[in-house]
């Protein structure tokens, strides 16, 4: 089992990894995709802790299954999630795999049926390969609430999606956040993470379809990286020789965007030509903002979105959150939250709050 401690140094290394831009896998002490495991727990607890109109239970076990454990935003999410279980009294335990596969997910869904956890809160690498698990670890008894990166298993098991945005709103910003700065016109492509991540696809959706919006822009290919520093690279480079006329880039995806920029910063003479931008962390990005490689990208505060389904789980297992499409819950210092009604592919939700986009005038107010 892996210590907070050591956690802590796998997200630096991996931090460091991401802006140099090879394979962050090599901050891994294992070159398996087995699980790693992390446990968080109050220091002292009080008797209870409120949320809404009543008291969220004492003690309660919630697993965070991220993507992978070495990705910098999936670890600054888990960090929010263990400072709201924190807060609360419970225990968080961190585990996944080393890499961003379904296979690797499932065998910390087993662990976490195996502790009998109160909730499983993950973020999916598969829409519908995790469903069996889940399903397994809902029918133990387990409340399951996904955050980042949806499911979608329909009522087996019914369960609650932390959204970090507006998914519509992210695919339509991205879109129009590249093409203020390229004129609306030329040939783009999207580096996306793994070509089966929930959320990037429904987000390259509203991309497309934002794309109507500006007949002289077109999409030329769309590549995978996933989420992986050497292989974004690797397809970064593939995707500029074939397209030598490249004018603009959009990678939603944190890993992604960072690897890019670090090829990009030491390929200035591209720049007159090629504009990047998509969703990246202030603390890879800052440096290749600051020096002109990337002008503008946006995000949200990872650490608020685990932070979030923390207090979604433990009010779910506690009996104070429901399913409900209008029902509320207090996040601690977020405040309330109302679950939304599922929509075609999403079933019952709740949105973080709309992305902030980065630029030289605001970057260094932002240390996530």
């Amino acid at each position: 089992m892996m210590t907070t401690r050591r956690l802590r140094r796998k997200a630096a290394c991996a931090l460091a990894l991401a802006t140099v831009g090879v394979t962050a896998a090599a901050c891994s002490s294992s070159t398996s995709s087995s699980g790693t495991t992390s446990t968080s727990t109050s220091a002292s607890a009080s008797t209870s802790a409120q949320a809404g109109s009543g008291a969220i239970k004492k003690g309660l076990l919630v697993y965070f299954i991220p993507k992978d454990t070495q990705n910098p935003y999936e670890v600054i999410a888990d960090t929010g999630g263990e400072k709201a279980l924190a807060a609360l009294g419970g225990k968080v335990v961190v585990s996944s795999g080393t890499v961003d596969t379904a296979a690797a997910q499932i065998p910390s869904i087993q662990a976490a049926i195996q502790a009998h956890a109160n909730a499983i809160v993950i973020a999916g690498n598969d829409p519908s390969a995790l469903c069996p698990s889940l399903n397994q670890a809902s029918k133990a008894g387990i409340k399951i609430v996904s955050f980042d990166s949806d499911v979608t298993c329909g009522t087996s098991p019914n369960h609650l999606f932390i959204n970090q945005a507006n998914t519509e709103q992210i695919g339509e910003s991205e879109v129009s956040l590249l093409a203020s700065e390229i004129g609306g016109k030329g040939q783009i492509a999207i580096l996306s993470a793994a070509a089966s991540a929930t959320n990037q696809n429904a987000w390259i959706v509203y991309m497309k379809q934002e794309l109507t919006k500006y007949p002289n822009m077109k999409l030329v290919s769309t590549v995978y990286g996933n989420d992986d520093p050497a292989t974004s690279l690797q397809v970064l480079q593939g995707l500029l020789s074939a397209y030598p006329n490249l004018r603009g880039i959009i990678s939603p995806t944190t890993v992604g965007i960072a690897a890019a920029a670090q090829y990009l910063d030491t390929h200035k003479s591209m720049l007159s030509h090629l504009t990047l931008t998509g969703l990246g962390l202030p603390s890879l990005m800052r440096k290749y903002v600051e020096d002109g490689t990337v002008a503008k990208f946006e995000l949200w505060d990872p650490g608020n979105l685990g932070y979030l389904a923390g207090y979604a789980a433990a009010s779910l297992a506690s009996g104070l959150a429901s399913l409900t499409p209008g029902s509320t819950f207090t996040a601690g210092t977020l405040g309330s939250y109302t679950v939304l009604a599922p929509t075609p592919g999403v079933g019952p939700s709740v949105v973080l709050g709309p992305p902030t986009v980065f630029d030289k005038a605001n970057i260094n107010n932002y240390h996530f």
